[in-house]
């Protein structure tokens, strides 16, 4: 698949530190957030209270089919636009984050006397969109590294190339990032693992069904017609194509399935920079790790005898065959930056094969997308995009919020019927140890030196790409940065990142339907609330879970209390992968079992909040809508969306959420839904109380 590098706390107060045992000050806390929330109650933007009631199937029982009940009369009538392979909430808000930078780019521009920083974005916008000279050029911003590849006279210089593959945009089968060290995360770490596949999981390789063999058939076709583009003939191009297929195909059985990938006691094997060639032998690491820039001492290998694997792949196979591969994923790598020919024969595969897109996105929201990166011009525009879009009333008002749920995720953790006081103990040290991050950091990262033109795309690409890199190196001895956020203020989405034990919410989810400072109570509890809980959930999942207050990886349970929270684990992961969104297609609950956690939990803690909230009263009815109807709808229409079926596949193998239909279902895992919404036994989504998973 397309390769991507991942890469102002509030305070604990003493209440939480301590447990959270004076409750009538918990109270307070809850009490004080709603009394702001009801003051403004009539502004909601969605509907009068914050959910839109036009969306919902009334036909639909809610207990047969609550995704549907929730927002199928919208599902039924919305029509996807053929530049769009998913659609929903999420999507929506991320098109209102596209215009807001769109139109901060558009003033920049005419600035007459920018600042440094606000003259690199407009000059890099205007490089990706001057697509005449991009065809003019066509493979030509790449022909530097083609004509390395070609050189590639040994296995030296191949792995050379595998340590340049981040920088020159192609791909290794061995990949190294700089991230924390998971026993000490004030360190940072080298991580080493095994990637280098074209498809999006190693399913689509292995998989013998007509469908997968098709998408086989395809992306042979699709190798040899970017090949072509190197100026190899038809002919030799349907060669090569096959020999990287089959390549790719070895890559992928040596690679672990993405379960297994995401337990983090077997990924956890930390070695000496020192003792790397003697454990992993027969790869020239100091070759490698010179074209990183990384000197890292420390060292993980997240998969162990896949890495043995892969150097022995690497020596065995044919060099002729891993400059092919190199080529191919050079030119397809880069090919958003490059001709429109050459964009769109790499879109017919990526986008309407795999994905069934009809059409490319409009250029200027890939050239904003392509910009808004973390390790791009991300930050840059974030801090324009808060001055103008996120008013610090919603910080503090979210802030509370997650105070909120923290409350009530003590109070739960002290009800638990599973856990002994031990393992709680250590639990309550954890929750109060959570650092909130709110819509953008308080020092943001600093981009002095990067050189940005503003009619060269791939120069601006490498120089971007450099920057980061020897960034990245400079820092590689000092003490881990915990001021970093892995996201852009605009970006549409939220993290938990346990070796800084830290939940970040970017300032453009907190609007509606997430989060609406003028919505009824119900509805931000429902919707932001439990998108709050979920994050702090992955603290507490079934990986998360595997590291203690301070970030470091280690056993804080007890054996009993281990045992019973994987049995609770196990019943959901089976739950979920009964769900069959296409016929022979299965959701892995096992792969999905974090965040389906972080679902059910999160709805959970968020229910509990919102009763206390209530301080013993009754919501008020509003439009014929209770307010635990409100609160499981909010839910519901966060997750509503609409995907073709290629997405829904892709999703399927190789994504770690189930898709939104089958999030918004999991309230069947909670009483007060089944008495909200009169769900009896004879109901599709009906559970007998004993089969409803309560973890947290």
């Amino acid at each position: 698949m397309k390769r991507t590098l991942l890469a102002s706390a509030i305070a604990t107060s003493l209440l939480l530190v301590t447990g959270c045992n004076d409750k009538q000050a918990e109270q307070k806390t809850v009490e004080k957030s709603v009394e702001k929330v009801e003051q403004t109650t009539a502004k909601a933007e969605l509907g009068s209270f914050g959910v839109d009631l036009s969306a919902r199937n009334e036909a639909i029982k809610p207990g047969d089919d609550f995704f549907m009940y929730a927002s199928g009369t919208w599902y039924d009538n919305y029509v996807m636009p053929a530049d769009k392979t998913r659609f929903g909430a999420f999507t929506a808000l991320a098109e209102r984050s596209e215009k807001q930078v769109k139109e901060i780019i558009d003033s920049l521009a005419s600035l007459e006397n920018p600042s440094a920083e606000e003259k690199m974005i407009a000059d890099y916008f205007q490089a990706y969109m001057d697509v005449e000279a991009l065809n003019k050029k066509g493979i030509a911003p790449i022909q530097d590294v083609l004509d390395g590849i070609n050189n590639i006279s040994n296995v030296t210089d191949l792995t050379a190339a595998f340590g340049r593959a981040w920088l020159e945009g192609t791909s290794s089968p061995i990949s190294g990032g700089m991230w924390f060290n998971r026993i000490n995360p004030d360190q940072y770490q080298m991580s080493l693992g095994v990637s280098g596949l074209g498809m999006p999981d190693r399913s689509y390789y292995l998989t013998d069904s007509e469908r997968f063999t098709d998408i086989r058939t395809a992306y042979v076709a699709h190798i040899a017609e970017m090949l072509q583009f190197a100026g190899i003939n038809a002919e030799e191009a349907s060669k090569k194509a096959d020999a990287i297929l089959a390549l790719e195909t070895k890559i992928a059985n040596i690679q672990w399935p993405r379960e297994k990938r995401r337990n983090r006691d077997l990924t956890l094997n930390q070695i000496e920079r020192e003792n790397l060639a003697t454990e992993y032998a027969g790869f020239d690491w100091d070759t490698y790790f010179k074209q990183t820039g990384f000197a890292i001492p420390h060292l993980n290998v997240s998969q162990p005898e896949p890495v043995k694997n892969v150097i022995k792949l690497v020596n065995d196979e044919s060099l002729d065959t891993w400059k092919d591969y190199l080529t191919y994923h050079a030119i397809t790598g880069n090919a958003s930056l490059l001709s429109e020919d050459i964009y769109n024969a790499d879109f017919a595969f990526y986008g309407t094969k795999l994905r069934g897109q009809q059409e490319p996105r409009p250029r200027w929201k890939r050239a904003v997308s392509e910009m808004s990166g973390t390790q791009s011009l991300g930050f840059a525009i974030g801090k324009v995009y808060v001055d103008r879009y996120f008013p610090e009333s919603s910080k503090a008002q979210m802030a509370e919020l997650v105070e909120n749920l923290r409350v009530a995720l003590g109070q739960r953790i002290d009800g638990l019927d599973w856990m002994g006081d031990e393992t709680k103990k250590a639990a309550h040290e954890k929750l109060a140890a959570f650092n909130p991050k709110i819509g953008y950091p308080d020092v943001w990262p600093e981009l002095d030196g990067i050189k940005v033109s503003n009619n060269d795309l791939m120069a601006n690409i490498r120089n971007i790409r450099q920057f980061f890199r020897a960034d990245a190196a400079s820092k590689e001895l000092e003490k881990t940065d915990r001021n970093r956020w892995g996201m852009t203020p605009q970006r549409v989405n939220a993290y938990y990142n346990s070796s800084f034990n830290e939940i970040v919410f970017p300032a453009a989810i907190l609007q509606p339907p997430f989060f609406d400072p003028n919505a009824d109570p119900a509805v931000n509890y429902g919707a932001i609330g439990a998108v709050i809980g979920h994050e702090m959930g992955h603290g507490f999942d079934d990986q998360g879970s595997k590291s203690d207050a301070n970030g470091i990886q280690r056993n804080w349970w007890t054996d009993e209390d281990r045992a019973a929270f994987e049995k609770k684990a196990d019943v959901l992961a089976a739950q979920y992968s009964k769900y069959e969104p296409i016929e022979g297609n299965f959701v892995n609950g096992r792969n999905s079992l974090g965040e389906n956690i972080g679902d059910v939990g999160g709805l959970a803690m968020a229910y509990h909040a919102y009763k206390l909230s209530l301080n013993g009263k009754e919501a008020p009815v509003i439009d014929g809508v209770t307010g635990d109807q409100r609160f499981f709808l909010a839910w519901a229409q966060v997750w509503k969306e609409k995907r073709t079926e290629q997405s829904m596949l892709q999703q399927l193998r190789a994504g770690t959420h189930a898709p939104g239909r089958y999030r918004a279902q999991a309230p069947r895992n909670h009483d007060a839904w089944y008495k909200a919404f009169d769900v009896k036994p004879g109901d599709a989504l009906y559970l007998a109380p004993e089969d409803r998973v309560r973890i947290w």
